[in-house]
């Protein structure tokens, strides 16, 4: 599998927000989630979230989607202030793909039955429906187990499905919560490229956040360290990872990319 650092795009064609959280503050209970939050991903942009356990990434995904709502601040997708809409009108109005990182497949369904499931519900027109569950299926390269149950998949191929199923509405948004988490080597780097094609190709603009640090900073353009509920050090990995910020609170002095 050839490196997938050659593959990133290093400048982008549109410097233009598509989504922005803009001074979001959460609490639960008494523990103070986010404080002040300000966050920015461009238009075809790959955005990586690092940071402590607990340090509220998931937490970012949930109120982007509108799963939670925030006690302060303002979602912004498309210029246009999001907090009010509900979960089904984020994602088809404002197409949002979500991938999370447990779950997100029928476990009793094959993997075509999945797709035709979600397809049912976001696509009217039968023959495009079927169009496009038979593209993501070749795309995913997911032919020989098409009619396998999804519990009896492996792990990548779990995921492959999942992402598949997120990309049947054709999201402009896609997030990605723990994409990387308990799989092998050369199914963390296909995925990888699967995320840099999804921009390269659809111009997808994700947000992907993992502990596995080193495979995310390989396939993302900027990244983002999480501290105390704040974005408190943001760049290039290769930028990123000399910040004395990035390094006091998540790298440590030895992390290196390679």
């Amino acid at each position: 599998m050839s490196n997938v650092k050659k593959f990133r795009i290093k400048s982008f064609k549109e410097i233009t927000p598509i989504l922005e959280l803009e001074k979001i503050s959460l609490k639960f209970g008494r523990k103070q989630i986010l404080d002040n939050l300000n966050l920015k991903l461009n238009n075809g942009q790959i955005l990586g979230l690092l940071g402590p356990n607990g340090v509220g990434k998931s937490t970012i995904f949930n109120l982007i989607t509108g799963l939670i709502s925030p006690d302060f601040g303002s979602i912004i997708i498309d210029s246009k202030v999001v907090n009010q809409y509900p979960i089904y009108q984020r994602t088809l109005k404002f197409k949002i793909g979500f991938v999370p990182q447990y779950g997100g497949f029928f476990h009793d369904l094959t993997v075509y039955e999945n797709l035709k499931a979600i397809a049912e519900i976001t696509i009217d027109n039968l023959s495009y429906r079927n169009e496009k569950i038979d593209s993501l299926i070749s795309k995913f390269e997911l032919d020989p187990i098409r009619d396998i149950k999804a519990d009896f998949l492996s792990g990548g191929q779990k995921k492959k499905l999942v992402i598949a199923i997120s990309l049947i509405s054709d999201p402009r948004i896609l997030l990605l919560d723990e994409p990387f988490a308990a799989l092998d080597v050369m199914t963390i780097k296909t995925l990888q490229e699967i995320i840099v094609n999804l921009q390269s190709f659809n111009n997808i603009s994700v947000i992907l956040c993992d502990h596995q640090a080193r495979d995310l900073l390989a396939c993302v353009d900027t990244a983002a360290i999480i501290h105390n509920g704040k974005v408190v050090a943001q760049g290039t990995p290769n930028n990123l990872i000399q910040n004395i910020d990035a390094k006091n609170v998540y790298f440590g002095d030895s992390f290196k990319i390679v």
